[in-house]
């Protein structure tokens, strides 16, 4: 195990202790039979984390224009997910459901991620 895997347990382990449980739900287009000449279904994939929600600071809003009133800022632990978070990822936190909005930072020192910094809106 590397220096980088054991700090991504431990930003987990903490994020587990002072934060909450987080559904990350993505929706998955149908694929296309051209015999059929059908579309199927889309299909919900969803995994379960550890994030941390909070505001944004009088300062932030002041350096980026992109946050709007009522934007939250979620640090959600990479430890443990199956599938990184996207842009078309949805966030399910105490029950209401936020869309993740640019920018989507991970850190990743050496190539292994530890934490998702993501800006959701309702």
């Amino acid at each position: 195990m590397s220096f980088y895997d054991d700090m991504a347990g431990v930003a987990l382990e903490l994020i587990a202790e002072f934060g909450q449980g987080v559904i990350l739900r993505e929706a998955i287009p149908g694929e296309y039979d051209p015999e059929t000449g059908q579309t199927a279904p889309d299909q919900t994939r969803e995994q379960i984390g550890q994030g941390i929600m909070a505001d944004f600071s009088g300062l932030e809003f002041q350096n980026n224009s992109l946050i709007k009133q009522g934007d939250k800022k979620l640090k959600l632990a990479a430890s443990g997910l199956e599938w990184a978070p996207s842009l078309m990822s949805k966030v399910v936190v105490q029950g209401v459901s936020w869309t993740i909005v640019p920018p989507l930072k991970e850190i990743n020192p050496a190539g292994t991620p530890l934490l998702y910094e993501l800006q959701v809106r309702l």
